[in-house]
């Protein structure tokens, strides 16, 4: 058995413009943009959906998308869980696995992020 939840929204803008979209979404919003220490490629939008976290990407390949990311206690199981209900592996890089559902979109499976307490009240138990 493990358990995963829904832990973030990630507005994934190429870098060139990540800055811009950042700088909109904070304002749209009504949150202030915060750099995430030690992870440059990321502004939090701290408060803007309570229960989960909201970001925008900094990425490479140009393509402005939004993907999911999905918390787990066993990144095996649920990497499993989710290609058996029709997922398909993309990447992987350190603990992240990337995969593509089968609407075409992209969501990360990554060890727990968000704090136990809130990992434990939010998150499903599966088989």
């Amino acid at each position: 058995m493990h358990r995963s939840r829904l832990f973030g929204i990630f507005i994934d803008a190429p870098a060139a413009r990540a800055g811009a979209a950042a700088a909109f979404w904070s304002s749209a919003l009504g949150v202030a943009p915060r750099p995430v220490a030690g992870e440059e490629q990321f502004t939090a939008l701290d408060g803007a959906v309570p229960g989960l976290v909201l970001d925008v990407q900094a990425i490479d390949d140009g393509a402005p998308r939004y993907h999911v990311d999905i918390e787990t206690d066993d990144v095996a199981a649920e990497v499993a869980r989710l290609t058996a209900l029709g997922a398909e592996p993309v990447s992987r890089w350190l603990e992240c696995h990337t995969l593509r559902a089968p609407g075409g979109h992209l969501l990360c499976v990554v060890p727990v992020h968000s704090d136990p307490g809130t990992f434990a009240a939010l998150a499903r138990t599966w088989p």
